[in-house]
């Protein structure tokens, strides 16, 4: 009889269908939030984080590099759109793209470091799971 399958083994969609997911996602929580409280809060924040713990289950081994990097990229380019079109929901209103990415990036960092840590963990807890129960990549 074989072994049921844990959380940590289950993940198996490929790595650009999990960064389409993300960005969707991302720009979901970016365009709620933004209809809501006309800036980027904690709800926000709270979707990317459960975004980026999401993401690391669902990938399938052979791509976790790309969930890896995923949550900074993601958030940079989130920041970036929102930068060009509304850079007052980040920044100051008077602040040019670059400085409204770079504000914007540092009023979410707890977010970006949360999400990111936690998609670490979760990718190195599934890839001592995986390798210790011998299952292919």
């Amino acid at each position: 009889m074989s072994q049921r399958r844990t959380l940590w083994e289950e993940g198996r969609e490929p790595g650009r269908q999990v960064v389409a997911l993300g960005l969707a996602l991302a720009l979901t929580a970016t365009v709620l939030d933004l209809a809501l409280s006309g800036s980027l809060g904690l709800f926000f924040d709270v979707v990317f984080v459960l975004s980026c713990v999401a993401l690391a289950l669902a990938v399938r081994p052979r791509d976790f590099f790309t969930v890896g990097v995923l949550p900074p990229l993601l958030m940079v380019v989130v920041f970036v759109l929102v930068g060009l079109t509304r850079p007052e929901a980040i920044a100051d209103p008077g602040d040019g793209v670059v400085q409204a990415v770079v504000a914007g990036l540092g009023h979410h960092a707890g977010a970006l470091v949360t999400g990111y840590v936690l998609s670490l963990v979760i990718l190195a807890i599934r890839h001592r799971v995986i390798e210790r129960r011998g299952l292919p990549a």
